[in-house]
């Protein structure tokens, strides 16, 4: 006879059903787990082994064999400990198998007998209600595990005993509460910015449209203050973004206590990150930066001191809202439409064309730092701002700058001009940055003289077809700030502006 139990594998954030099959039958003594098990799936043996003793049961002497199905399905991960214990344990009739019938089962067990909290605990309650069934995870997961549904039945054990018990009828488990965490330190305000209007103003522009945006400027200019500030201008996520974050965050391991949060993620690797860092990648394919950043924010510092070939890898993530990462019998794909914020200085001693400063190698030391960026690169970059050095004046006057608040609020306003605009047009949550090019005529027509300023810069800075559609959905948002339908010159001429060394032509 055959016992099963369902678990899932996970593949990027989707969860795929495994069949685990136990029989134990006659032949030689043994133990043996087959179906494309990784590592830690083989050494499920001795931790099962040990978790069943320390429940006062023991393998019977006879063949047990466990079949993970599909069998070419890879199977990675510790998280099939529990589905084979339970899969013994129903084989020799210490527990009735009909009952596991309507749960899937992750979790890992410790030779105790307890079980160790798992990554993708999330990811699998949303396929184990997909499937109709309920979920059984470590007690430390189960408040993420209720996010799934709150009709869903779970089941969150702190050991294997007390699971026996409760199927035993003599102990209760009661379902778990999904929680969110609180936050622990407040954002930051953009009141605390001194000067740098120009920026603060870019700033607005691409929280209102999810634009990407670079600054530009010296060391000590507020490159990085500013960027730390956008979070604070964003919108709270949605519920079904929250799920979307919050299920790449658990295949990362980096949900904590299984509380979820509804702030927008603001990610900041250090320059010295691997492609497979940033992008995704390692032996089980884990979530990168890019993944981690979905629905919030990437921001790098340092720009041009990343390795070139790994701000490239971020060219197709930028384009298509995902990160896609191929192996030679695997292909993982995760969710990564993020905005990207990045902050550069104008030359690798910092100071180009700052007044009274000459760089040690001249026109050079600019030109060969900048040529580190490539060009398709920043033609997916929609404002280029100068920051320039701040005045003591600046600092010395009294604060009169903007309350965060204050700009979230017409950001708010300008996000629910798009809302409605695009969910007219059958596209949900879509905001200016994301508009396929297919509907740009339809959505950011510009008037008369708009497109005669439009055709000029286009003939006279040679924009690429991308370039050319990014102004225009640049202009779009400057339009649903000002609250107009139409786009008009000034709103071109200003979205002309911000695209760096590229300048409006004179007869404009």
């Amino acid at each position: 006879m055959v016992s099963r139990v369902t678990t899932l594998a996970f593949q990027g954030i989707q969860a795929l059903p495994v069949d685990v099959q136990v029989q134990i039958g006659a032949g030689m003594v043994g133990f043996t787990i087959v179906g494309l098990p990784d590592k830690a799936v083989g050494e499920s043996r001795e931790r099962v082994r040990s978790a069943l003793q320390a429940c006062g049961l023991a393998l019977p002497a006879k063949r047990v064999t466990v079949n993970l199905a599909p069998a070419d399905l890879p199977k990675e991960g510790s998280h099939y400990d529990l589905p084979i214990a339970l899969g013994i344990m129903a084989a020799i009739g210490a527990i009735p198998g009909d009952l596991l019938a309507s749960y899937a089962v992750v979790g890992e067990l410790g030779l105790d007998g307890r079980l160790a909290p798992v990554t993708g605990v999330l990811p699998a309650a949303m396929g184990a209600n997909g499937l109709g069934k309920g979920l059984i995870c470590p007690g430390p997961c189960g408040a993420e595990a209720a996010w799934a549904d709150a009709d869903m039945s779970v089941l969150a054990p702190d050991s294997l005993l007390q699971l026996v018990n409760h199927f035993a009828g003599t102990q209760v488990l009661s379902r778990p509460q999904a929680r969110l965490s609180a936050p622990i330190t407040a954002l930051a305000d953009l009141q605390d910015v001194r000067g740098q209007e120009t920026a603060k103003r870019a700033l607005e522009v691409a929280a209102a449209g999810g634009h990407n945006l670079l600054f530009c400027g010296p060391p000590g200019a507020g490159k990085s203050m500013l960027a730390s500030r956008l979070p604070s201008l964003l919108p709270p996520l949605t519920p079904k973004e929250l799920l979307e974050v919050s299920m790449i965050a658990s295949m990362a391991g980096e949900l904590a206590e299984g509380k979820l949060t509804d702030r927008r993620p603001f990610r900041a690797p250090h320059h010295s990150a691997s492609m497979a860092a940033l992008i995704g990648g390692g032996l089980k394919v884990k979530p990168g930066e890019v993944s981690l950043a979905h629905h919030g924010v990437l921001f790098l510092d340092e720009l041009p001191e990343f390795q070139p070939q790994v701000l490239d890898s971020l060219r197709q993530p930028l384009e298509a809202g995902e990160a896609v990462i191929a192996r030679a019998n695997n292909r993982v794909s995760y969710p990564a439409r993020f905005q990207l914020v990045a902050a550069m200085n104008p030359c690798r001693c910092g100071y180009a064309g700052e007044p009274g400063h000459r760089c040690a190698k001249g026109a050079r030391c600019a030109s060969d730092y900048q040529a580190r960026l490539s060009g398709p690169f920043l033609d997916r970059i929609d404002l280029r701002i100068d920051v320039p050095a701040v005045m003591a004046s600046d600092l010395i006057r009294p604060a009169s700058s903007e309350k965060s608040a204050d700009v979230a609020a017409r950001v708010a306003l300008a996000r629910e001009l798009q809302q409605e605009r695009y969910l007219a047009l059958g596209l949900d949550r879509m905001t200016n940055a994301r508009v396929p090019a297919a509907l740009l005529e339809q959505v950011a027509s510009p008037d008369a003289a708009g497109k005669k300023l439009l055709e000029e810069a286009a003939e006279h800075f040679r924009l690429s077809a991308r370039g050319y559609h990014r102004v225009l959905k640049l202009a779009r948002t400057l339009a649903d700030l000002d609250g107009e339908e139409s786009l008009r010159k000034i709103h071109l001429a200003e979205a002309l502006s911000y695209r760096g060394h590229e300048m409006i032509p004179q007869a404009a």
